[in-house]
């Protein structure tokens, strides 16, 4: 699934590439997609204006319309938003697709269908992402803020990180890379984190996100598709039964909230 660094760096490409373009014409392939609201309705509200920016919130897209609507985009599993020369050339995998003035096309793009579109009228992105919890690489991220969120949770710490209304856009990944770097294991309950580490847990969370947006840009394509540019090393993530990089110590996995968490047993605790 695309993760925050992931859905950033699409963001970014899209910015540079859409951005003041009229959209001309669009087709949703795949009804599903923008249920419960109909894809005419979607088409009739979006064909004439202009793309104001790219935003993001979490891992949410917003294409920001002018006239204050809002295209919001969820990419689940297998999403992926990205612009093609000529919006007669899309691949099978298409479920949505808008035609800019020009030609070229932005192009929705799911195997598996299960992303999301939903059309937001003017005002309501204020209150349709208010569950949303706080962006990790936003100012409003302190370490005052994380702590105190912290501290009133029982969760264990690798499903408190990928609580999307605690902390916005953390995954499976990147959960468990910032914890590897803090010295936590992901089992252990926030509550008893001692302060120190917790603070070091907030750092490790911005660094590792800053790092894996930087390398995703140059090289993420889509789901399972990174060029050989990636530079975002994985320490425990999916290094089940190899040589922690640190201590020597065999990976672990263990399920968690019904994904897999790796951590170095040496190293966490």
């Amino acid at each position: 699934m695309p993760e925050l660094p992931e859905v950033e760096a699409i963001c970014r490409k899209l910015r540079r590439q859409v951005t003041g373009l009229r959209i001309t014409g669009g087709c949703v392939e795949r009804p599903s997609v923008t249920r419960p609201q109909k894809p005419h309705w979607i088409l009739s509200r979006v064909v004439g204006r202009v793309m104001d920016s790219v935003e993001r919130r979490g891992k949410h897209i917003l294409l920001q319309l002018s006239g204050g609507w809002v295209l919001l985009i969820h990419l689940r599993m297998t999403g992926n938003l990205v612009v093609v020369p000529d919006v007669r050339f899309r691949s099978p995998a298409v479920r949505a697709w808008l035609e800019m003035e020009g030609g070229r096309g932005l192009v929705f793009e799911d195997p598996r269908a299960l992303g999301r579109m939903r059309l937001l009228r003017p005002g309501e992105d204020r209150t349709a992402l208010e569950a949303v919890g706080v962006e990790p690489l936003s100012s409003e991220f302190t370490s005052e803020q994380f702590l105190m969120i912290a501290s009133r949770s029982r969760l264990p710490a690798k499903l408190f990180l990928m609580d999307q209304g605690r902390v916005a856009g953390l995954g499976n990944i990147y959960a468990a890379e910032a914890l590897f770097r803090a010295g936590i294991h992901p089992a252990r309950p926030m509550h008893r984190i001692r302060r120190a580490r917790l603070e070091a847990l907030h750092g490790h969370i911005i660094a590792v996100l800053e790092e894996a947006v930087a390398s995703a840009e140059h090289a993420y394509e889509a789901p399972g598709r990174l060029l050989e540019t990636e530079e975002f090393v994985c320490a425990v993530y999916g290094r089940r039964g190899e040589h922690c990089l640190r201590c020597g110590r065999c990976i672990r996995r263990m399920p968690q909230g019904g994904r897999s968490t790796y951590y170095c047993p040496g190293c966490q605790r």
